[in-house]
């Protein structure tokens, strides 16, 4: 036999036992669409993959990035409370001390109407005193009286 006639038609030498070589080409091209059908879904998955990854760091750094901008929000707001705190504690304070000096002009002016009143009166409350004192009347004590 010639080699033309065992490739057509059976033979012992045969290597596909009862299928067409179109029908082996067929399955071959199948398992290979089917392999690149695979690789491309699992480049799909990888891309997938590397997205949410990306996704999610850039969530992460959103999130540092809002932290730290509440941070200094807070940090801020706390300053300008401070700030204004110690303004209105200076203004109670600068009342304060305008009451003191009030009080103290009070107690100044007071002092001055009584030294005033010391010196018009000492010479008769002086004498007085001086008059009770030497003018002496010897009495009994009401208690010994009965």
């Amino acid at each position: 036999k010639d080699q033309a006639s065992t490739c057509r038609g059976k033979s012992e030498y045969s290597t596909f036992p009862s299928s067409s070589f179109a029908e082996v080409s067929h399955r071959w091209l199948t398992m290979a669409q089917q392999s690149q059908g695979i690789q491309k879904l699992l480049a799909a998955e990888k891309q997938a993959a590397e997205i949410v990854d990306a996704a999610r760091k850039r969530k992460t750094r959103r999130l540092k990035q809002a932290k730290e901008e509440a941070a200094q929000d807070i940090e801020n707001y706390r300053q300008e409370r401070e700030k204004g705190f110690r303004e209105q504690h200076a203004k109670n304070q600068g009342s304060g001390d305008s009451f003191a000096q009030e009080v103290d002009m009070q107690t100044q002016q007071q002092l001055a109407g009584i030294t005033q009143q010391i010196a018009l009166n000492k010479d008769s409350v002086v004498g007085r005193l001086l008059d009770l004192i030497t003018d002496v009347k010897p009495e009994v004590h009401r208690n010994l009286q009965t």
